[in-house]
């Protein structure tokens, strides 16, 4: 899977910010044309947004194009124009607001007929899926399943609050009343379990106040241990606490990386379903959890530091 431990909203209305975006270290780049992108400038945050893609050094990062909703009158011209322009420099299409899954079929159908009349090989740009309202997370598991192209679900979280009625008017902090738990926990949940079960990656929204670098690490914290791959930043003075922030710790990768190694051994050359690793029993869920924490590892660009050495 790609690396989407910080996925960098760029407005495609403002070349300045889509020219710093490519020297910036964050693992994704989404090129946005929908909220940040007000209506009377959509046709030409288009333009921009192929000019950069063209143009610009993107390597190293996933790229992404939000295009506007499917509901809307500029989505197709969105899928249309951008890809049959830059389509081959482009990874994915994000699809906000998803509240069914006709919306990535119809996404995944548009862009299969913009890949053959472009001669650009039918499938291989990805889809990401927005679930942004109460009608969206019901459906989660159904959109998820929706389009084999998918690669992740992303939670929006400010069209989700008041699609719900929350009474807050801040994004990424728990609403003022709520003091115990995380407001949040069932729409993480549910988001992260849908894409679990359809092979997806699942990615945490934005936190809005981007001078507080401990708020958003918080935030930040909260969903990597639950399991999400990243989380949206919106400034570049967050990128690097989520890029650390959803790396495991060097002493967590050597260790994913050992018990593996040492599985590997003792179900092969002991013929051992089970094994003591030091003073640790590991078996096959460990592994199994092993993997998980090896590959965000990889993901990092983290190099090991330990190996296992057979006993005798």
């Amino acid at each position: 899977m790609r690396a989407r431990r910080t996925c960098l909203a760029v407005p495609g209305s403002n070349p300045r910010f889509l020219e710093k975006a490519q020297t910036l270290a964050a693992d994704e780049v989404f090129l946005d044309l929908e909220d940040s992108v007000a209506p009377a400038v959509k046709e030409e945050a288009r333009a921009n947004v192929v000019a950069a893609l063209r143009e610009g050094d993107w390597t190293g990062k996933t790229v992404a194009v939000r295009v506007n909703d499917a509901t809307t009158r500029w989505s197709y011209r969105d899928v249309i124009e951008v890809v049959e322009a830059a389509g081959d420099r482009l990874h994915c299409v994000m699809l906000p607001k998803v509240s069914d899954p006709s919306h990535v079929v119809w996404l995944d159908t548009l862009l299969g007929q913009v890949e053959r009349a472009a001669g650009l090989p039918v499938g291989r740009i990805g889809i990401e899926a927005q679930i942004e309202d109460a009608t969206g997370l019901v459906n989660a598991e159904r959109i998820a399943a929706a389009s084999p192209r998918l690669e992740t679900l992303v939670f929006g979280p400010a069209d989700f609050m008041a699609s719900i009625g929350m009474r807050t008017l801040v994004v990424g902090e728990q609403p003022p009343g709520y003091e115990e738990g995380d407001a949040y926990h069932y729409v993480l949940m549910r988001i992260l379990t849908a894409a679990r079960a359809h092979g997806l990656q699942a990615i945490d929204g934005p936190y809005l106040q981007i001078r507080d670098v401990e708020g958003f690490r918080r935030a930040a914290r909260r969903a990597a241990a639950l399991g999400f791959d990243g989380k949206w930043v919106l400034h570049p003075s967050q990128i690097e606490a989520g890029n650390e922030v959803f790396s495991p710790s060097q002493d967590d990768y050597d260790h994913a990386e050992l018990i593996l190694e040492a599985y590997e051994y003792y179900t092969t050359v002991e013929r051992r379903g089970a094994a003591m690793l030091g003073d640790e029993m590991i078996d096959e869920a460990s592994r199994k959890m092993a993997l998980v924490v090896a590959a965000k590892g990889r993901a990092a660009g983290l190099t090991r530091t330990k190996r296992f050495t057979p006993p005798g």
